[in-house]
């Protein structure tokens, strides 16, 4: 049995929209680590339950975040002028 290691597509993302999903993935690591310290004074058991998701499903995101910026690639800036004039 011949077994392949996945092969994963490869986007090429600015710097400008790297950044931003750097400071989404930030944002949903503190949000997710001051859900976490809230948990502490929830007294309802469903509340609990709910809020425990949501740490999960946040840290989940910012993973998923992540493995998408190890992938991805910085595309490289073009002058448009350049682009235009060759057209």
């Amino acid at each position: 049995m011949e077994t392949q290691s996945p092969s994963y597509e490869s986007f090429e993302i600015s710097p400008r929209f790297r950044a931003t999903v750097e400071l989404r993935i930030a944002k949903l690591e503190r949000d997710a680590a001051s859900d976490e310290l809230a948990l502490a004074v929830i007294e309802n058991t469903d509340q609990v339950r709910r809020h425990s998701r949501l740490v999960a499903i946040q840290l989940e995101d910012a993973l998923r975040m992540r493995i998408f910026l190890y992938r991805s690639k910085n595309r490289q800036a073009t002058n448009l002028i350049q682009q235009q004039n060759s057209i």
